[in-house]
């Protein structure tokens, strides 16, 4: 069994990762990490030279590789949810929280991140968080096991909140 983070950018996946992957002892895969060791190239550079298209398709060739291996944390990207045969690949050995938080506070978290292109083109950055949150709602909600709130809680408690829910299910 895996336990599989998803939720927007800003929310505390790779902080919270790092957390749960300790108290669990097992490793932390990011997709997002994999993806650009794949690649030998940051994610901006990526989408630069070859488009939101490639950098989805090598994500999804990620999710199929990880859908075999057991026992890791998986730290995914905030766009993994846009292609459901992602889901599909994660979900049958992995319990899946989608971690969420308010736009004001996913703006304070990231908003001087320069590792990620925009999603909308010419829209401000607070725009952009709200358009493309509502986007993925939805599939956020399919794909979700379970759902945490990341506004004003510590990593730490929500970590605990996240592995309480998880041994409870293994």
């Amino acid at each position: 069994m895996n336990l599989v983070l998803i939720g927007y950018r800003g929310t505390g996946k790779s902080t919270v990762a790092s957390l749960v992957a300790r108290q669990l002892n097992w490793p932390v895969v990011s997709t997002d990490a994999e993806i650009v060791r794949r690649m030998n190239r940051p994610i901006p550079e990526i989408v630069a030279t070859v488009g939101w298209d490639v950098f989805r398709q090598v994500e999804t060739e990620v999710c199929r590789e990880l859908q075999n291996r057991d026992q890791l944390v998986i730290d995914t990207g905030g766009g993994i949810v846009t292609r459901q045969e992602n889901i599909e690949a994660l979900k049958p050995r992995g319990v899946v929280f989608w971690l969420t938080a308010s736009i004001p506070t996913i703006v304070a978290r990231i908003g001087g991140d320069t590792q990620r292109p925009s999603l909308t083109g010419s829209k401000s950055f607070t725009e952009e968080v709200a358009e493309v949150l509502a986007e993925r709602l939805p599939q956020y909600q399919a794909a979700a096991d379970h759902v945490v709130e990341t506004d004003n809680t510590p990593a730490e408690q929500v970590a605990d909140r996240i592995l309480a829910v998880f041994r409870q299910r293994c």
